[in-house]
């Protein structure tokens, strides 16, 4: 901090985050050096303010058949800056115009699902999420692209085969289900014999 003028008795303190409570302290000096500092002042709270900060790493994805799952990072204790923090999810797919709004009012909250039997697997969503307090809305993130959640193959493999290699083995193979919207990825086969 800058040194104030020996006759000087009182300074204003500038940019402090909001809603956080400092406790202050004097030192003098001279030319001869620094002396003891003064005991602490009682612990005061500055003003609550809008919160500035949007959260981070907004991501998704997964779930089940017609849900839309939001993550985020939430934003630390320091930055909420006032009492009845809580995030704003904004989000619209992708090519729309009109965004859904939705409020999440825990502070601890990093998730948010939005389901409706009319969202379609794997639809692309765009998405972004804010934050807000009793003083009123805050920042907004960028927008990130989201996918619906998947259903469960929709066909078959093709082309399935069988082959003998031994008196205790069989070797079986087939067509990979090509990706597409409706498919979704495969993360697996399942081979049944009877």
């Amino acid at each position: 901090p800058e040194v104030i003028n020996g006759r000087t008795h009182k300074a204003t303190v500038v940019d402090l985050s909001p809603w956080v409570e400092y406790e202050f302290r004097v030192v003098a000096s001279n030319s001869v050096g620094i002396g003891e500092p003064s005991r602490p002042s009682a612990l005061l709270k500055t003003k609550a303010a809008v919160p500035v900060v949007a959260p981070t790493n907004i991501s998704g994805g997964g779930g089940s058949r017609s849900e839309l799952v939001i993550t985020w990072e939430p934003v630390s204790e320091e930055l909420q800056n006032g009492e009845g923090f809580g995030y704003i999810v904004m989000f619209r797919p992708l090519g729309s115009t009109t965004w859904t709004k939705a409020v999440v009012a825990s502070v601890e909250s990093s998730k948010y699902i939005y389901r409706n039997e009319s969202i379609t697997p794997l639809s692309p969503f765009e998405v972004k999420v804010g934050v807000y307090n009793n003083e009123g809305e805050g920042t907004l993130s960028s927008i990130s692209i989201i996918y619906s959640g998947e259903d469960e193959p929709q066909m078959a493999p093709a082309g399935a085969s069988a082959l003998s290699v031994s008196a205790a083995a069989v070797e079986v193979s087939w067509l990979p289900i090509p990706w597409n919207r409706h498919t979704g990825r495969v993360l697996g086969y399942e081979v049944r014999c009877w």
